[in-house]
């Protein structure tokens, strides 16, 4: 039996499971950048990623899906404009992008992500 590994437990969820050589990630949302562009919250939140993959020895371009939800759907240039700078190339994950309502009105996107170890 393999184990099961969770970071940042909290009563409704962790903020990262790991188990079987797989990183699984809650979804991150802006921390500095509230208020501003969606190009600045998609930095923000892409810096997040990238600063917790490093924690548990893993990088982005192992990164093996997104699942992205945006406010407005008006800003999907925008954010795939920083997405697209900041993406290995030849190693992009599978990737979703939806329009969704946010648990905050000053979320422009939120992102969340799986990747190996």
């Amino acid at each position: 039996m393999t184990d099961i590994r969770r970071i940042g437990v909290a009563a409704r969820y962790s903020d990262l499971v790991m188990h079987d050589g797989t990183a699984y990630f809650s979804g991150y949302v802006p921390e500095t950048t509230l208020g501003l562009s969606a190009a600045e919250q998609t930095r923000d939140i892409l810096g997040q990623i990238e600063q917790s993959l490093a924690e548990i020895g893993s990088d982005k371009s192992r990164l093996l899906q997104a699942t992205i939800w945006l406010a407005d759907i008006a800003h999907y240039d925008e954010m795939n404009a920083i997405w697209d700078a900041w993406v290995v190339p030849g190693q992009a994950p599978a990737r979703v992008c939806v329009e969704s309502r946010l648990a905050d009105p000053d979320y422009k996107l939120e992102i969340q992500v799986i990747a190996a170890l």
